[in-house]
């Protein structure tokens, strides 16, 4: 199978994925409930899509193609909004985090559709252990050349993007002490972490064929990649984020991402290297471990830093670019967090200060995630 032409996108369009938890209102585990809320969605003209995943307590909204922030709010909002009243009808919760705090994996049940049973039969239980929850970003680019080199620069980031969206500290009922737990169910997957060094389209198509060939993959949907080019789309995809508990937050990131696009294609600052991924292992794991108390290597002086101090200094670098996309105001809120510690993770281990049971601390999410509110 060829890899499919690059498609046509409007250079810094944007849209947003986010996986979402099903819950019971009873006991706030995970409920195998998407099949009743897609049904009960279906007459609803929704501003964007709401699509299954992997297993049956999961759900998919993402939005149309937007231009802006403020294009991304509104449609998060709206479809937040619309999902709430489904679920209100059939009396189950609904809620962003990485993680579930406490479900049992085994309990989960694969989705009714060929891909998730083709992805069940050949992963076996990790298609199961597969029930955590992602925010994606697709970024429009106006080549594909363009496109690698965006996937390139981005990755120099990725640890900012981990800690600024890091919500899963709770596995199987425990504190894992990582501030994002959910990256380790997806690095089991044998094609996932950082994409191969390839600097041209041309390359990467050579690079498809080959793997291809081997019989591994067969489409761009078999690499688990944290970026990952979709030509099909005319974007590159962001899969690192865990998905926020408001889509305050998810929209802000996305402003977060697209700034940084616009940074990276208007000033070209970088010329990568291979070596520029020797320590890209190390960030990410210290980003998933510690947030923005863990500490980055920097690629090219190897100058350790602390990553809070690292995501600052990113928005200092890309000021100007916040200011004519108008994603100065999501900027400043989200580095005001940085500077005060504050993210999901932390917002969650709060709700357990006091030694509440984690059915509580789901349901603290499933009102958070509901009524909106402060980022």
């Amino acid at each position: 199978m060829s890899l499919d032409a690059f498609a046509s996108s409007r250079a810094l369009s944007i849209g947003v994925e986010l996986e979402l938890q099903l819950v019971s209102t009873h006991d706030y585990d995970l409920a195998p409930v998407a099949e009743d809320l897609l049904r009960a969605l279906s007459r609803t003209d929704l501003q964007g899509e709401v699509k299954p995943e992997m297993t049956n307590s999961m759900i998919e909204l993402s939005t149309r193609v937007c231009d802006d922030h403020d294009m991304v709010c509104a449609q998060l909002e709206s479809l937040r909004d619309a999902l709430a009243a489904a679920a209100r009808k059939l009396n189950i919760g609904i809620c962003g985090g990485g993680t579930h705090a406490f479900q049992d994996w085994g309990e989960q049940r694969i989705f009714d559709g060929p891909r998730f049973h083709y992805l069940s039969d050949l992963y076996g239980y990790l298609a199961k252990q597969f029930t955590v929850f992602g925010q994606h970003v697709h970024v429009g680019c106006p080549s594909p050349d363009i496109a690698l080199y965006l996937l390139h620069g981005l990755s120099r980031y990725i640890p900012h993007l981990i800690a600024l969206s890091a919500s899963s500290p709770f596995v199987q009922g425990r504190d894992t002490g990582f501030e994002s737990a959910r990256l380790n169910s997806v690095l089991a997957f044998p094609l996932s972490g950082r994409a191969p060094f390839i600097e041209t389209w041309s390359d990467f198509e050579r690079y498809f064929d080959k793997m291809t060939g081997t019989g591994v993959v067969s489409s761009m949907k078999d690499f688990y990649w944290d970026i990952r080019p979709k030509p099909e789309y005319g974007t590159i995809e962001i899969r690192v984020m865990d998905t926020p508990l408001t889509v305050r937050r998810a929209a802000a990131i996305a402003a977060y991402i697209q700034t940084l696009a616009r940074y990276l294609m208007i000033e070209r600052p970088f010329r990568f290297a291979e070596d520029d991924y020797l320590v890209y292992t190390f960030n990410r794991f210290q980003a998933c471990r510690f947030g923005y108390a863990g500490i980055y290597v920097h690629p090219e002086t190897h100058a350790h830093i602390p990553i809070a101090d690292e995501i600052a200094a990113s928005f200092g670098s890309i000021e100007q670019h916040a200011i004519e996309l108008g994603t100065d105001g999501a900027l400043a809120s989200l580095l005001a967090d940085v500077r005060a510690g504050r993210n999901d993770a932390r917002w969650l281990r709060e709700q357990r200060t006091s030694r509440a049971p984690l059915a509580e601390v789901v349901m603290a999410q499933c009102a958070r995630w509901t009524q909106g509110g402060e980022m």
